[in-house]
């Protein structure tokens, strides 16, 4: 099956807010708690800054890759291209694990959040509700799609945006803030102490915040659905990463500043303290309201990238050709019900491991779109030796690899990150036994 079966119906403000859907999820409103936790105000704000620079180097080789090979789930296309079939294979796994997981925390954090206002309705109500809605908008066409995506992203837009610019009206005291003392507060929260748990707790935290930048690379996902790629893509990477970081570390100034950092518990929304603190008149209920919103958007996106992974494996034939296959709309109905499940998978298992399993998933989704982000960085290299056409320095991805190693081996002195080691290196090795026990001698024939 060949990759023009795919309708190229996104625009680059499609790809631009389906960059924002997979981005302003858990990671950011309910996430950023921990990080703010472990690294304190400073600590998380420097974390936040790490990871924007090293996103913006991923970004500036994916968009590269993406101009000269515009293919629907492209990421393992480049690794098997310019790393090794077996890396590409791994890769994709990964990026579906990333995603799959990412479904069942987004699922698992409507439920949380909707007892806010039903507490008496068990959580899997909420959650399977959600998962119905979500299904329904992957499998009816891609521009359906793209529109409910780019509606519910303008709601998380236009949220964040009121969110700083309320935050830095309550630092220059225009707005009254419960507990904020104007210049005293900003010095008090980033130097007492500067380090609550020391400087190594930033790269510590630094695969939580690898995992709320998880998503800008759906851009790379969708150049097979874009109308003009060559054209759209660089546009709408430069236009969507200079938007996140803003939004990110704009977002985590107005938090540590606000929040002392002992308050950032792991299911704890820093957003909506923030404005019940502000006194606004349901702003609290509003605000809850978004972040369903924003998680519904992230798990739309997030069945949206597994479901094209599992169809570009199956289109190469390393997969069943049954997930290869697109509805009458030209849908791959197929892989989005198998992504779907294993969803589902990682919703049941919040369901029974609910006190700790939400950093757990964190970290693993976290550690897998690292290894991913990886393998664009090394792709990128090697491709730029076969084709010095290419426009990045070749010292762009050495810089962005050493970071998301750095990230990797931080996680090892984190009890909260380590588990990831424990799910995603067998994952991988498995992965890597299967390929070359099924597909690697078909391969070579």
């Amino acid at each position: 099956m060949e990759q023009t079966s795919f309708k190229r119906a996104m625009k680059q403000r499609h790809l631009m807010l389906l960059s924002f859907g997979g981005v302003i999820g858990t990671g950011l409103f309910l996430s950023s708690g921990y990080t703010l936790q472990q690294a304190g105000p400073l600590g998380t704000v420097l974390s936040y800054i790490v990871g924007s620079i090293l996103v913006y180097l991923v970004m500036l080789c994916l968009g590269q890759l993406a101009i000269k090979h515009p293919v629907t789930g492209g990421f393992h296309t480049y690794a098997s291209k310019y790393i090794h079939p077996s890396i590409g294979y791994i890769v994709a796994w990964f990026y579906w694990l990333t995603w799959t997981v990412a479904l069942g925390s987004e699922f698992t954090a409507v439920g949380i959040l909707m007892q806010r206002w039903f507490p008496e309705i068990p959580e899997y109500i909420f959650a399977a509700s959600a998962i119905i809605l979500v299904l329904i908008f992957n499998i009816i066409s891609t521009r359906f799609y793209a529109e409910v995506e780019f509606y519910f992203s303008l709601v998380k837009v236009v949220t964040i945006i009121v969110f700083i610019i309320l935050g830095i009206c309550v630092i220059l005291g225009l707005i009254h803030y419960n507990g904020y003392e104007g210049i005293h507060t900003v010095t008090n929260r980033y130097t007492n102490p500067t380090f609550p748990n020391g400087i190594g707790a930033v790269f510590l935290t630094m695969l939580a915040v690898n995992y709320a930048f998880s998503g800008t690379e759906l851009i790379g996902i969708a150049a097979g659905e874009t109308e003009n790629p060559k054209q759209v893509i660089p546009k709408a990477i430069r236009a969507t990463l200079w938007r996140l970081i803003i939004f990110f570390i704009g977002t985590m100034v107005i938090i540590s500043i606000l929040i002392p950092s002992y308050q950032g518990k792991s299911l704890e929304s820093p957003f909506v303290v923030i404005f019940q603190k502000m006194g606004i008149p349901y702003a609290g209920d509003i605000m809850n309201l978004v972040i369903i919103t924003a998680l519904l958007s992230a798990a739309n996106s997030g069945l949206y990238a597994a479901s094209r992974m599992v169809w570009s494996l199956a289109n190469e034939g390393v997969f069943p050709k049954w997930f290869g296959q697109l509805n009458k709309y030209r849908m791959p109905i197929n892989a989005t019900l198998f992504s779907m499940v294993g969803g589902l998978l990682a919703l049941l298992s919040s369901i029974y491991a609910a006190d700790s399993l939400y950093v757990v998933l964190v970290s693993i989704a976290g550690l897998a779109v690292v290894i991913v982000w990886m393998s664009i960085c090394v792709a990128y290299f090697n491709a730029k030796r076969y084709d010095p056409s290419l426009k990045i320095h070749q010292s762009i991805p050495i810089i962005g690899f050493i970071l998301c190693l750095v990230s990797c081996i931080g996680m090892v002195f984190d009890s909260n990150q380590a588990p990831a080691l424990y799910f995603g290196v067998p994952f991988a090795v498995i992965a890597l036994i299967y390929y070359f026990i099924k597909y690697h001698k078909k391969r070579g024939n």
